[in-house]
C-alpha cells in the first residue's frame, strides 16, 4: 500500500499547454524545412539535430519528465543525422522516419504477443480504457506506423529531397492528427469510468497483463 505521506510528497508533473506541445513537436520539422529550402538538406540536417536536441531540453526543463517516443526519435535524429552530415549522404536522414516508425510498429507487436500493452504506458495519463480497447488501439497504431513507414519510402525514393521534407512537415502532422481523430469514437466506445478502473497493482509491478484471446 502507498504511504499517504510519501504519496503527498511526491513531486507533481507539470502539464504542457497543447499548443506549447505542438511548438516542441513540430518546432525542429519548421527548422529543418526553413533551412533545407535555404541552405540545402546539410545544413538543414544539422539544423535538424540541434532543434530537435534543443526542444527535447525545453520539454524536461518544463515536465521534469522526458516522454519516451521523442526520446527514441531524438535518439535516431542525431544517429543518423551524425551518419548523414559524416558521410555527405542524403539517404541516412531520409530513411530514418522508415526505421523509427517499423521499430514503433515491431515494438508494440511484441508487446501485444508477451501480454504488455506499451500503448497503454504512453496514453494510460490521458485516458483509461478496457483490455480490449487497448488492444484495439495498439492493432490500430501498429499499422498506422507501419503505413507511415511504406509511405515515407514512396515519397523520398520517387521524389526530389524538397518534396520529401514538405512531406515530412505538411503530410505526415496532418496524417497523424487525422488518424489520432479517427481513434476518438474507440476510446469512448471502451473507456473506463472512474469506478470501473481497476484495482492498482499493489506489487508495484509495470507489466500489464493482458488476456492473450483477445487478441
Amino acid at each position: 500500500m502507498t504511504d499517504p505521506q510519501t504519496a503527498k510528497s511526491a513531486p507533481k508533473l507539470a502539464k504542457v499547454n497543447p499548443l506549447l506541445k505542438l511548438v516542441l513537436e513540430m518546432g525542429p520539422l519548421v527548422v529543418f524545412f526553413g533551412v533545407n529550402a535555404t541552405f540545402g538538406i546539410f545544413p538543414g540536417t544539422a539544423a535538424f539535430m540541434v532543434a530537435t536536441v534543443t526542444a527535447l531540453g525545453l520539454s524536461y526543463v518544463i515536465t521534469r519528465t522526458i516522454p519516451v517516443m521523442p526520446l527514441v526519435t531524438a535518439v535516431f535524429v542525431l544517429v543518423f543525422g551524425g551518419l548523414t552530415l559524416y558521410l555527405a549522404d542524403e539517404t541516412f536522414i531520409k530513411l530514418k522516419p522508415t526505421i523509427v516508425n517499423l521499430m514503433f510498429s515491431a515494438i508494440l507487436f511484441a508487446g501485444l504477443m508477451t501480454g504488455r500493452l506499451f500503448i497503454k504506458l504512453i496514453f494510460e495519463s490521458a485516458f483509461q480504457l478496457t483490455d480490449r480497447g487497448w488492444i484495439l488501439l495498439t492493432k490500430a497504431w501498429m499499422i498506422f506506423f507501419l503505413f507511415l513507414a511504406g509511405l515515407n519510402e514512396a515519397v523520398w525514393r520517387n521524389f526530389p529531397t524538397g518534396t520529401w521534407v514538405s512531406f515530412k512537415v505538411f503530410g505526415v502532422m496532418p496524417l497523424t492528427l487525422l488518424f489520432s481523430l479517427a481513434m476518438v469514437p474507440v476510446i469512448m466506445r471502451h473507456a473506463l469510468h472512474p469506478a470501473e478502473n481497476p484495482p492498482e497493482n499493489l506489487d508495484g509491478d509495470d507489466k500489464t497483463d493482458v488476456d492473450t484471446t483477445a487478441v
